[in-house]
């Protein structure tokens, strides 16, 4: 029997915290999927900087009680202005909506507290928007002893099939996606279960301390393409002291950006500075690829996505670090029928189609969750 389809609109804030990211998809929350269109939302300057100052003073889970006025007022504008995004994209389109994915902006993560905070109310919005909105994605897997994250893994999985189907690559094949954070997906097909066919991880940083060192250090938000580190130069002796010294713990744990820093780079100019931590992210993300493809000797493809992958320099630099290990290849995500830019939100788009069909969106080998957790609330405020 055909399984029903269900149009969904995904929304997506990563950590840049510079805008919305917008999707229509259309899915049965298995193995159907069709994207219907994708947009960008930019924040205006006066939410950017209430958020960039936010995120600077919330840093621990005390915070979130001494400035809860701030995070609520914050939170209602942030939920604003993603109700307008929604009914403008509505109208644009002759599309019935099902559903509203809401990922909300992250402000604060610690799997250790089992606590997680994405700004956005899912009971206004579903009363702006008129329609079910399906928020607050990953507090019920930290409530199941999971990390909250990556949560894109099994959209991951469904992209795996079609890219197998359409362009004949083999398994096992990778997701690689640079964000603020860096995260891996590699799907492996063991053709048994499909939490044993999935793995995934945080990697490391993606975009966090080269964007956060080019706003501190110049009028720009982050380096495009790639372009100021590509004008600086590695300093070798900070590099190797900043490699010895750090090392992520476990890859069994979710990353926040508040986990790196950039003050190793103090007193390097911008260009350098950009370069220098460019390429250490670069040997991080490239650790984490390592990691994926231990005990894995068959040709294997990794997939780029976010915003990271047009960051010429990093890629440059994170296949540098890459040219002993020879099965490996990284290709953007967009050689193959999809945009980099949206990934997210398309998957935020098809988690909300499995949470309002009570199907579970992480596993224990994608977040270390006990269980197959369903995540997500719905909220019906019309």
């Amino acid at each position: 029997m055909k399984k029903k389809l269900f149009t969904a609109i995904g929304l997506m804030s990563g950590t840049s915290m510079d805008g919305v990211d917008v999707s229509i998809i259309r899915s049965n929350g298995i193995d159907e999927f069709v994207n219907i269109s994708d947009e960008y939302f930019e924040y205006n300057v006066d939410l950017y900087e209430k958020l960039q100052d936010l995120r600077k003073i919330i840093l621990n889970i005390n915070d979130l009680t001494k400035y809860s006025q701030k995070i609520s007022d914050i939170q209602r504008e942030i939920t604003l202005f993603h109700g307008e995004i929604v009914n403008s994209i509505s109208t644009k389109h002759d599309e019935d909506i099902d559903l509203v994915g809401f990922h909300g902006q992250t402000i604060f993560h610690s799997p250790d507290q089992s606590i997680t905070k994405q700004l956005g109310d899912g009971n206004l919005l579903s009363q702006l928007v008129k329609k079910k909105v399906v928020y607050d994605f990953r507090q019920e897997d930290l409530l199941n002893n999971g990390q909250g994250a990556p949560l894109t893994p099994i959209f991951h999985d469904l992209l795996s099939n079609n890219i197998n189907k359409k362009y004949q690559i083999n398994f096992p094949m990778c997701f690689i996606n640079i964000g603020g954070i860096s995260n891996i997906t590699k799907i492996i097909k063991k053709k048994e279960k499909l939490d044993n066919d999935l793995e995934a991880f945080d990697a490391g940083p993606g975009n966090c301390m080269i964007d956060e060192w080019v706003r501190s250090n110049s009028k720009y938000r982050f380096d495009k393409n790639g372009s100021i580190a590509k004008s600086g130069k590695i300093n070798q002796l900070i590099l190797n002291q900043v490699i010895d010294n750090f090392k992520i713990e476990s890859f069994k744990k979710s990353l926040d950006i508040k986990d790196f820093d950039i003050s190793f780079a103090r007193g390097l100019s911008l260009e350098d500075g950009s370069a220098t931590i460019t390429d250490f992210t670069a040997y991080l993300i490239a650790q984490g690829i390592e990691y994926s493809n231990k005990g894995n000797e068959k040709p294997i493809k990794y997939f780029l996505c976010g915003g990271g992958r047009k960051n010429s320099f990093l890629i440059k630099s994170i296949k540098n670090y890459l040219t002993n290990k020879e099965n490996i290849t990284l290709d953007l995500i967009d050689k193959f029928d999809f945009n980099g830019d949206y990934i997210e939100s398309q998957a935020f788009g098809y988690l909300a189609i499995r949470t309002y069909l009570n199907m579970p969106i992480s596993y224990p080998t994608t977040t270390g969750c006990k269980t197959p957790t369903v995540g997500g609330k719905i909220a019906k405020n019309f």
